[in-house]
């Protein structure tokens, strides 16, 4: 299978905003999470199954999501500066196809007779395995050309208020699933980073909400006493 794009041609950041970091390493570790319960799951055992299922539902209706939040707020501020978006919403389309077609495979197993579930269950996950595929490329390129193009054209400041008017749109139980991906994904001076801006803007009671619904739940012991050590949070 032949590729696009060149595995050490890669910018650095070299201090700039990084609009796509932590989102993406949310999706990609939840993607590759499910995928591998896909992989180990008895699709013969329709209860046990069924929350693999609804954990699936649940990560592309945040996929889906993550979607639409780059074209409203990303692909609109580079187009409103003359730039072309035009690969990146076809391969946005494309994402909303899969996610209709993964959609349908879901269905598909739910409605199938017992001998059947498994044969489904596969379906789903190789559909599964290839859409993630597709969109590991995707967010690499978004990565390694769009970035660049981003950093071309707005500061930080710039970027940072088209991340900020993301957060703003989202309902707050949409914008805690974000979080709940997100924590476990990045590394430790990403999280202090993160957290360390929210627990200086934002109001104290939704701070301790993240906290306590997103943070705490996602991060070992030992990995959320590093945290808490950084951000003097009390035990």
């Amino acid at each position: 299978m032949s590729r696009e794009f060149s595995l050490t041609s890669i910018p650095d950041l070299n201090s700039r905003y990084d609009i796509y970091g932590a989102v993406h390493k949310g999706l990609r570790k939840a993607g590759c999470d499910l995928l591998g319960r896909l992989g180990t799951a008895d699709f013969h055992n329709a209860e046990e199954t069924g929350f693999l299922i609804e954990d699936l539902r649940h990560y592309l209706m945040l996929a889906a999501s993550h979607v639409g939040h780059e074209d409203d707020h990303i692909h609109e501020a580079l187009a409103a500066k003359g730039l072309s978006t035009t690969t990146l919403d076809e391969q946005h389309d494309d994402h909303r196809t899969a996610f209709r077609e993964l959609e349908e495979l879901i269905v598909a197993w739910e409605n199938a007779w017992p001998l059947h579930k498994p044969a489904c269950g596969r379906k789903l996950y190789l559909a599964f395995a290839a859409y993630i595929a597709e969109d590991f490329a995707h967010m690499h390129e978004e990565e390694t050309v769009t970035g660049p193009l981003l950093w071309r054209n707005f500061t930080d400041d710039e970027m940072l208020g088209i991340e900020m008017r993301i957060i703003a749109s989202l309902p707050p139980e949409k914008s805690m699933a974000f979080m709940r991906i997100m924590i476990p994904a990045i590394n430790p001076a990403e999280r202090a980073a993160l957290l360390g801006a929210m627990k200086k803007d934002a109001p104290p009671e939704v701070f301790q909400a993240v906290i306590d619904f997103a943070v705490r739940p996602a991060l070992s012991v030992g990995d959320f006493a590093q945290l808490a050590g950084a951000l003097q949070l009390a035990a």
